[in-house]
C-alpha cells in the first residue's frame, strides 16, 4: 500500500513538472502573464507532491515496512532510529528521491522569493527548473524507482544501511548538506537561461543570481568539510583529502560557483562581465550534474560511490542535451545582454576579479582532467591508469596561492583606475606585514617553500580583510566620537554584506592554512601495544590500558583503551574497531585536538591482548574545522536579507509594526 501511494506521488509529480516545463517555457517565449501563473501554480503542485512521496518513504522506514523495496533494501529492525532516517539516502533510489523533494523545497522557495520581482526571467527559469524536476521523477519511475512491486514473499527483516554511514554521526549531516549544494545550483541556472533568453542581465537581475548561488555555494562548502571531518573521524588513514574522483566530484562546482559569486558583483557594479558571469553559472550546473553522474553511476570505484546503477547512459544523455543546449543558447543570445561593459583597467579590483576567476576557471580544467582523464583513457584503449595526489597537488599548490594572495589584492584596489600612490597605500603595509610574519613562521619551522609563501600569502589576505572590516569602526570614531561598541555596530550595520564577504574570506584563509601545514608536517608511525608496556611516539608516552568489547543493537565495538601522557597532560584515547555483521570491520580512530595540532589513534589490528596501532601527529588541524565555521557564520551574514528588503516584502499594515 505504502508503496503503491509513494509511485502514484511520484507519477503525478512527473505529470505537474511536465505540464509546468511545457507552461512555463512557452510563457516565456510568449511573454503570456495568463500562462504564466499557471506555471507557478503547477511547480507549487509539483513541489507538494514530490516531498509527500518523500514523507511517504519516510514513513515506510520508520515504520519497518519491508513491502516497500527499498526499505527492505537498506532497512532492518536493529537499526536505530536517527541511522533509519539516514537510510532515505544511504542507497540509490532513495537518494534520487530525497534530490527531487529538495529540489522541490528550492523551487518553491524561488518563486516565492523572486516570482514578482524578476517578472522577466522567472517565466523561463520556472519552465528550466521544472524541465530539471521531470528529469529526476522520470528517473523515479524507471529506473531509480524506490517504490517497484513489493518482493514475494515479503521480508520480515533487512540488513540495514552501509556500515559507512552508520559509524559515525556527520553522516547524518554530511549527504543532506551537499543535496543542498547540488541541487539548489539549479536555481541560479534557471536564473542564468531566463537572464540570456531575455537579453537582461544587469543589476536588478544580478542581485538574486548571486543571492541564488550563495545559498547552495554556502551548503556546499560546509558539505565538502564536513565529508573531510567524516573521512578524518571514520577512516583511520589520518587523512581528509586523498582526490578521490568523488571528493572532485563535489569540488569541480565549488571552483566555478565561486568564481561565478566573485563575477556577479560585476554586472551589479561595472555593468561588465555579464556574459562571463552567466557561462560560469551554465557550467556549474553542468558540473553539478557530472559530478552526479559520477557518484551514482558506478563508473568510479569509491567508498563515497554508489554502486553501479543503470541511470548512468540515462545521465549521460541528459547532461548532453543541457551541454547542447547551453551552448546553443550562448551562441544565439548572448551578443543581446544590454550594456555589456568592459575592464578598461589594468590595476583595478575588476582585473583583480577577472584574474581570480581565470585561475578558478585553470583549477576546475586541471581537476577535471585529472578526474575524467583514467575513465577516458580505459574507454577508449582499455588501459587503466590512475592520476594520483602527485599530480593534482604539483598542479593545485601554485594556482591555489595565486588565488589566495589575489585575495589580498583584490580588496584592496579601488573599482575603476587606481593611481600608483593609492596601489602603494593599500598594497605595501599589508605586504610588510605579511612578510614579518613568515619570517617568524620561518623561525618556528615552517621551512618548506610552499607551505611558507602559503602562509605569507594568507597573512597578507587576512590583514586586508581585516583592515576592511575595521577601517570604517576607526573612521566612525575619529569623525563622529562614537564609543568603541557604538562605532563598531553602526559600522557593521552599514557594511554587513561586504564584512560578511571578508569574514567568508577570513574562514578560506585558516582552512588553506591549516591544509598548508597539516599535509607538510604531519608524522606518522605504527606501533604495537602490549598491556602495560609504554611506547614513544613524538612527544607522547603511549600504554595500552586494555581492551573490552561492547555489544550494540547493530554492531559490536572492540576498543583499545590507551592512556597517553605528555606536555599537555594526562588524557585516554579509545580508538576501535566496528563489527557489523559478517562484513569487515570498520576503525572509528580516536582524535585529541589542540589548537596547535592533533594526535590521532587508528587501530590496524586486535591479536589477543596486543592492538596495532596507526599514530599521527598533525600540526594545526583544528584550525581546518574552525575556518569552515567562519565560512560558515560568514555566509549567513551574507544571505541574510536587509531589514528594508523584509519590510518591503511584508503586507502594508505589517510594515509599521516591522519598521
Amino acid at each position: 500500500m505504502m508503496g503503491q501511494l509513494g509511485y502514484g506521488l511520484v507519477l503525478a509529480s512527473l505529470v505537474a513538472a511536465g505540464a509546468g516545463a511545457v507552461v512555463g517555457i512557452g510563457a516565456g517565449v510568449r511573454r503570456s502573464v495568463p500562462a504564466w501563473r499557471l506555471a507557478r501554480r503547477l511547480a507549487f503542485t509539483y513541489a507538494a507532491l514530490i516531498n509527500a512521496a518523500v514523507l511517504v518513504m519516510i514513513a515506510a522506514l520508520v515504520n519497518h515496512d519491508f513491502s516497500v523495496p527499498y526499505v527492505a533494501q537498506v532497512g532492518s529492525l536493529a537499526t536505530p532510529l536517527h541511522i533509519t532516517l539516514v537510510s532515505l539516502w544511504s542507497s540509490l533510489e532513495g537518494s534520487i528521491l530525497f534530490w527531487g523533494g529538495v529540489l522541490g523545497i528550492y523551487i518553491a522557495a524561488a518563486l516565492w522569493r523572486e516570482g514578482e520581482t524578476q517578472a522577466e526571467v522567472m517565466p523561463m527559469a520556472t519552465g528550466v527548473f521544472l524541465v530539471v524536476a521531470s528529469f529526476f521523477s522520470m528517473l523515479l519511475i524507471g529506473p531509480a524507482n524506490p517504490f517497484t512491486p513489493a518482493p514475494i514473499p515479503i521480508p520480515v527483516d533487512g540488513p540495514g544501511p552501509n556500515p559507512l554511514l552508520q559509524n559515525h554521526i556527520l553522516m547524518i549531516v554530511h549527504p543532506p548538506t551537499l543535496y543542498l549544494g547540488f541541487v539548489g545550483m539549479t536555481i541560479p541556472f534557471g536564473l542564468a537561461v531566463g537572464a540570456l533568453w531575455r537579453g537582461a542581465f544587469g543589476p536588478a537581475q544580478a542581485a538574486p543570481l548571486r543571492f541564488w548561488l550563495l545559498v547552495p555555494w554556502s551548503f556546499l562548502s560546509v558539505g565538502i568539510v564536513l565529508g573531510g571531518w567524516w573521512a578524518y573521524e571514520v577512516l583511520g588513514w589520518g587523512g581528509y583529502w586523498a582526490w578521490d574522483p568523488v571528493e572532485n566530484a563535489s569540488f569541480l562546482p565549488w571552483l566555478t560557483a565561486t568564481a561565478a559569486l566573485h563575477a556577479a558583483m560585476l554586472p551589479a557594479r561595472r555593468e561588465s562581465m555579464k556574459g562571463w558571469t552567466l557561462t560560469l553559472v551554465l557550467v556549474t550546473f553542468l558540473l553539478t550534474l557530472l559530478g552526479t553522474f559520477m557518484t551514482r553511476s558506478g563508473v568510479f570505484n569509491s567508498v563515497h560511490a554508489f554502486s553501479e546503477s543503470d541511470i548512468g547512459p540515462v545521465f549521460l544523455v541528459f547532461i548532453a542535451v543541457c551541454l547542447f543546449g547551453c551552448v546553443g543558447l550562448l551562441a544565439t543570445r548572448v551578443d543581446r545582454l544590454e550594456g555589456e561593459g568592459a575592464v578598461r583597467a589594468l590595476v583595478s579590483r575588476e582585473s583583480a576579479f577577472l584574474l581570480n576567476n581565470l585561475l578558478f576557471v585553470a583549477f576546475t580544467f586541471m581537476v577535471l582532467v585529472g578526474t575524467t582523464f583514467p575513465l577516458i583513457t580505459e574507454a577508449v584503449r582499455g588501459t587503466k591508469l590512475s592520476v594520483g595526489e602527485p599530480y593534482f597537488n604539483r598542479m593545485a599548490v601554485p594556482i591555489g596561492v595565486a588565488i589566495l594572495f589575489l585575495m589580498g589584492v583584490g580588496p584592496a584596489l579601488p573599482w575603476g583606475q587606481a593611481t600608483a600612490e593609492r596601489v602603494r597605500a593599500q598594497v605595501l603595509p599589508p605586504l610588510g606585514i605579511a612578510l614579518l610574519g613568515s619570517g617568524l613562521a620561518f623561525v618556528l619551522g615552517v621551512q618548506e617553500p610552499w607551505p611558507l609563501l602559503s602562509v605569507m600569502c594568507a597573512l597578507f589576505a587576512a590583514v586586508v580583510s581585516l583592515r576592511e572590516i575595521l577601517s570604517p569602526v576607526a573612521d566612525r570614531i575619529r569623525e563622529q566620537k562614537e564609543s568603541l561598541v557604538n562605532a563598531f555596530l553602526n559600522a557593521w550595520s552599514r557594511n554587513r554584506r561586504r564584512n560578511g564577504a571578508h569574514v567568508v574570506h577570513l574562514g578560506i584563509i585558516l582552512m588553506i592554512v591549516s591544509i598548508a601545514l597539516s599535509s607538510s608536517y604531519r608524522v606518522d608511525a605504527e606501533l604495537m601495544l602490549s598491556p602495560g608496556t609504554e611506547q614513544r611516539f613524538e612527544e607522547y608516552t603511549l600504554t595500552l590500558s586494555g581492551t573490552r568489547t561492547e555489544t550494540e543493537a547493530h554492531r559490536t565495538r572492540e576498543i583499545a583503551e590507551v592512556s597517553v601522557s605528555g606536555p599537555g597532560g594526562s588524557f585516554s584515547l579509545d580508538p576501535a574497531l566496528n563489527r557489523y555483521g559478517a562484513m569487515n570491520p570498520i576503525g572509528t580512530p580516536a582524535v585529541q585536538s589542540f589548537f596547535t595540532h592533533d594526535l590521532y589513534l587508528s587501530v590496524l589490528n586486535m591479536d589477543g591482548d596486543k592492538v596495532g596501532i596507526h599514530a599521527f601527529r598533525t600540526p594545526m588541524m583544528a584550525w581546518l574545522w574552525i575556518g569552515a565555521g567562519v565560512v560558515a557564520l560568514g555566509s549567513l551574514v551574507l544571505a541574510w536579507p536587509r531589514r528594508q528588503a523584509a519590510a518591503a516584502a511584508l503586507p502594508e499594515g505589517a510594515r509599521v509594526v516591522a519598521s
